[in-house]
């Protein structure tokens, strides 16, 4: 697989760089470690979907957009989609998405800097792309934020993974969480500096979490069965009550429009 960019959530006091990584196979959101590598179709498949996206993102007139896949079958809690980044236009042309991604059967992530083709040949379920064109304002914030110094985009990550966090904890921290929180912190760049006020702004602004409700078994199963899966950050009276409020593409894509900081969501779909 081709390079990405890691940005580091350590940086040295006087000199803050991205590292250069090679993205792991095994480096995805949620995933388990059995899959086997991408036979030379799907590589194709998921290279065209890169292709057409950059395309009609292009077309759109965008900068920043917010960005979704559909990586994992979902269709059992309701959901479309299961993975979203920050996706921007950069001055040489090609769109780059900023996202985390957790590593395989681990509850430790990091934030990727990696292109279209990148993002979109991670063993999808679904050969679909999603996306959020933000108003103009919310793209110039997002731009400062996702082009200027890496230290910007890694001040609110939390390497402790759980692809059930609690939306409003801080113990673990999500993909879909970190990339809303960081939203929060490019539009408050002043006021919101942890992630607990990135969390209060969303919160101003109408944010309104997906609440799967998961009974004991399931619960169990996961915690046991998988390390990138916890529910011990949960309020106790709701995780006892098969309530599991957690950040989603789908309810993320809901509040968007309704919050009045982006357009409707745009598909696009392979045949």
């Amino acid at each position: 697989m081709s390079h990405a960019r890691a940005l580091s959530a350590t940086f040295a006091a006087f000199a803050i760089a991205a590292a250069a990584a090679l993205l792991p196979v095994q480096a995805q959101a949620g995933r388990s470690c059995e899959q086997a590598r991408p036979t030379p179709a799907l590589v194709a498949r998921g290279m065209e979907l890169a292709e057409r996206t950059s395309q009609a993102l292009d077309a759109s007139g965008a900068r920043v957009v917010i960005l979704a896949r559909a990586g994992q079958d979902l269709g059992k809690y309701g959901l479309r989609y299961s993975h979203l980044g920050l996706a921007y236009k950069t001055d040489a042309g090609p769109w780059r998405v900023v996202h985390k991604l957790n590593q395989c059967g681990t509850a430790v992530a990091d934030i990727y800097r990696q292109g279209l083709g990148e993002f979109f040949l991670d063993d999808l379920w679904r050969y679909e792309a999603a996306w959020v064109v933000p108003a103009p304002a919310v793209q110039a914030q997002l731009m400062a934020e996702l082009s200027g110094p890496p230290g910007r985009l890694v001040r609110l990550h939390a390497a402790p993974y759980s692809i059930v966090s609690y939306a409003w904890g801080q113990k673990y921290q999500q993909s879909n969480q970190w990339a809303i929180e960081t939203l929060a912190a490019a539009m408050e760049p002043a006021t919101i500096g942890n992630r607990a006020q990135a969390q209060a702004w969303l919160q101003f602004k109408g944010y309104e979490p997906t609440t799967l409700r998961l009974g004991p078994l399931t619960r169990l199963g996961g915690r046991v069965g998988s390390a990138n899966v916890a529910f011990d950050d949960h309020p106790n009276d709701k995780r006892f009550s098969d309530r599991i409020e957690t950040v989603t593409v789908d309810s993320v894509f809901a509040w968007l429009p309704r919050a009045g900081l982006g357009a409707a969501p745009v598909t696009l779909k392979l045949q």
